[in-house]
């Protein structure tokens, strides 16, 4: 597998990097080479998993940003281009899912702040990173993107609008930024990180999905890994869906 998805060289930054399916990710990509600079609102927690990351003999940088904030975005940059003078793959991971009472319910304030979140903060990374990697060796831009952008419900329609968006601006991205950045999507469904401990135990079992279960958080990594390697090195402007095969 070392092989296979070798990033032995390569520095990744991934968004919301400390805990569930970005924190699998900062894993994979260091146990297959790549030094890290993890990101998220809590710096304590990113200094954790970039701890971890050193243990396993790579390199990494703990930043503390709120995604959602542009003004925080350019420090960010900043600092991993100081700290590594590259970034080789971005993670667009960070993200948030509450639930709105109803359309006609919504506030603005609500609606802001999963924009932002969701799409906002990942726009303005794929513009300031991959302009970079545009103008130098090139890289893989990755989007974490939602089941529900797909299969939108209406208690997350602010939520699925902001992924679907993104979606879109993946392509979009692919065709800016191309040939030397690909750019593309991960779409997951269910999965059991630490937000599903408010789950109920039948939402758990997903029974719908075509796989009837959730989920485990390593199981994202295969897709990331190939989706940061070379070896994804015709595939760009895709969504690859990890959902179980949902209805």
């Amino acid at each position: 597998m070392d092989a296979l998805f070798d990033l032995s060289g390569k520095v990744a930054l991934v968004t919301g990097g400390s805990r569930g399916l970005g924190y699998q990710m900062v894993k994979a990509f260091a146990a297959h080479g790549a030094d890290v600079i993890v990101t998220s609102r809590k710096v304590d927690n990113c200094r954790a998993v970039a701890a971890e990351v050193e243990g396993m003999g790579r390199r990494a940088l703990a930043y503390g940003c709120n995604v959602a904030r542009w003004e925080e975005l350019d420090g960010l940059v900043e600092a991993a281009y100081a700290a590594f003078g590259k970034v080789d793959i971005l993670v667009n991971n960070a993200g948030s899912s509450p639930l709105a009472p109803s359309s006609l319910e919504t506030s603005e304030q609500l609606f802001d702040r999963v924009v932002s979140l969701n799409f906002k903060g990942p726009f303005r990374l794929c513009a300031m990173i991959g302009s970079r990697m545009a103008a130098g060796d090139g890289g893989s831009i990755i989007n974490v993107s939602s089941a529900g952008a797909l299969r939108p419900r209406p208690e997350i329609a602010p939520y699925a609008g902001a992924k679907a968006a993104l979606n879109a601006v993946t392509t979009a991205f692919a065709f800016e930024y191309g040939p030397k950045v690909r750019v593309n999507t991960i779409s997951p469904g269910r999965f059991l990180t630490d937000v599903s401990e408010a789950w109920s135990e039948e939402h758990k079992k997903n029974p719908t999905a075509a796989l009837r279960r959730s989920g485990l958080p390593e199981e994202i990594v295969t897709a990331a890994l190939y989706l940061a390697s070379d070896r994804s090195s015709f595939t760009t402007g895709s969504i690859v869906r990890v959902d179980g095969g949902i209805a």
